[in-house]
């Protein structure tokens, strides 16, 4: 691929090279007015060149001066070189991305890597939370696939300890009250959604009495197996209104089962990494990380879930991942050095446990905030949501805050049909480029791919190649940083350069096919790329709007 950033570092690179000089430098798009892309080569070379950096950059500049890439290659103290582009690299990338008839991406070195997102007590329905960590994951998911990854996409089922006790005996309670047993209270820390009351109807139906007023442990059991198959069958559902989809999904009770929880520890033992303190078995977490020891295994016998956790990315380890991103709230982030501490004891070298961790959700309704309680049981659904949004705004929506901050989700935007709706915004790009190609049609204009090109010489019209350009760069730059909101950023530039482009030259003149027909080629090429970044997002590209 002819990619301008990429090829203006190589022509630095060689000039330094010409030089006698080697060393790392970066290329970026400068502020408006500073041409179309700056390199601090100078500035940071300065000192292996022993030179001031105005005169390296000089000498760099020199030599790039003939280059036919550049319509004029300038030096800005104190030692930037700025460079315009010319016409034919413009052309050269437009012509490259057509005859592709996809925009192909440079390939990152290949790694086998497992994304875990999504993962929740399947104590309720997901809430609003869970949904922007699962479009987190997807987004990011798909982004690394793209780059040439193996990505597997993980949900880790907590379906042991005392969270699904609680569950169980909060169902049992549902279904006797509909029994008329009103003098049974849910658990003080039990769940008290209605949903419970809709699964308890749905037991009633298919078991009758059998269980009324019997609470023993084969009790225990049949209400934690029944509430977990049936709100993971709706957490089913969910996932599928959101167009998400796991290649896996885990559950903690077979670590137990099959014995890798015992494994782990017999291993720890054996390294000496545990010890029994006040009837409790600890992990010497200190000794690897500043943090306090942490517990293993209660005095009473139970698993912590920090036990069974390490269990499971052992677990991952000997699948061969070569990383593995867990995505979390930011309220686990206490989770996160205790973790690293685990690895470490296990001899899992650093590097190979990643966490991203996202900020809370808080929905807006006009200028009022939703209040939300998951134990109360009120909150808002995820299925709620996207009911009431939509897909494609509810998932581009959280994926375009970054992760690090806290989103307002706002509803009322959300659902808006106007410009100033960011998905809204992006779409009708690719829906107005769909209408120039009927209206084209119309006016017997012939699209001819890839032809008249050399006539394209507006500078609104290399605003939008440029931009087109820097899409691979973009998709890096999600890799780099674990930021999906980096392609939505992208996308809503694009769109704004092709409005832009389109309301200051006219497309479609019948008196000039052959500029017609050029401009058509310039929104083919925009059409291509709006329409992959659309589906990386799992955000649909409509043809009318």
């Amino acid at each position: 691929m002819f990619l301008l950033k990429r090829l203006v570092h190589d022509l630095v690179e060689k000039a330094l090279d010409e030089l006698g000089l080697s060393y790392h430098f970066e290329v970026e798009v400068p502020p408006e007015g500073f041409g179309d892309f700056s390199t601090n080569a100078a500035l940071v070379g300065a000192k292996h060149a022993k030179r001031h950096p105005m005169e390296l950059a000089e000498k760099i500049a020199e030599k790039l001066k003939d280059e036919d890439v550049f319509d004029s290659v300038e030096v800005a103290r104190p030692g930037f070189i700025n460079f315009r582009l010319s016409k034919k690299a413009y052309v050269d990338v437009l012509r490259q991305i057509i005859g592709n008839e996809a925009y192909p991406i440079r390939k990152s070195e290949p790694m086998k890597i497992q994304f875990e997102y999504g993962s929740a007590n399947p104590t309720g329905p997901f809430t609003v939370g869970h949904g922007r960590q699962l479009v987190i994951g997807d987004v990011l998911s798909n982004v690394f696939k793209e780059l040439g990854h193996n990505v597997t996409r993980e949900m880790y089922i907590n379906d042991a300890g005392r969270q699904i006790n609680l569950l169980a005996k909060s169902l049992w309670v549902r279904y006797n009250q509909l029994l008329g047993s009103q003098d049974l209270e849910i658990p003080e820390d039990g769940y008290r959604g209605e949903y419970l009351i809709d699964i308890a109807r749905k037991l009633l139906k298919e078991v009758g009495d059998v269980y009324k007023d019997r609470w023993d442990s084969e009790t225990e059991r049949f209400f934690k197996r029944y509430a977990v198959e049936n709100i993971l069958a709706n957490m089913k559902e969910d996932l599928n209104s959101l167009e998400c989809e796991f290649d896996v999904y885990f559950s903690e009770t077979s670590l137990i089962e099959d014995g890798t929880v015992q494994k782990v520890l017999e291993f720890l033992r054996e390294k000496g990494f545990i010890y029994e303190k006040d009837g409790a078995v600890w992990l010497k977490v200190s000794q690897f990380v500043e943090e306090d020891d942490k517990v293993l295994i209660k005095s009473d016998g139970s698993y912590t879930y920090f036990l069974t956790d390490i269990a499971y990315h052992f677990n991952k380890y000997q699948r061969g991942f070569h990383k593995v991103y867990d995505i979390w709230g930011s309220d686990h982030h206490g989770h996160i050095p205790r973790m690293i501490a685990a690895m470490r004891a296990l001899g899992i070298e650093d590097g190979f446990f990643n966490v991203i961790l996202h900020q809370f959700v808080t929905l807006k309704r006009g200028e009022e905030i939703v209040r939300m309680s998951t134990r109360a049981g009120e909150f808002v659904t995820l299925r709620q949501l996207v009911e009431e949004v939509g897909k494609d705004a509810t998932r581009y929506f959280f994926a375009m805050i970054d992760p690090n901050t806290h989103m307002v989700f706002d509803l009322e935007l959300a659902k808006a049909r106007s410009m100033d709706n960011p998905v809204y915004y992006v779409q009708y790009a690719h829906a107005r480029i769909c209408s120039l190609f009927e209206q084209a049609k119309n006016k017997s204009i012939v699209f001819n791919k890839n032809s008249d090109l050399e006539l394209l010489d507006d500078p609104a019209e290399f605003a939008v190649v440029r931009r087109l350009d820097l899409f691979e760069d973009t998709l890096h730059e999600v890799e780099k940083t674990l930021s999906p909101n980096k392609l939505t950023q992208y996308l809503e530039a694009l769109a704004y350069d092709f409005h832009s482009f389109y309301t200051k030259c006219l497309v479609l003149d019948p008196d000039n096919p052959r500029l017609s027909n050029a401009r058509l080629n310039l929104a083919y090429a925009t059409l291509l790329v709006l329409k992959k970044g659309l589906s990386l997002l799992r955000v649909s590209a409509p043809e009318r709007m």
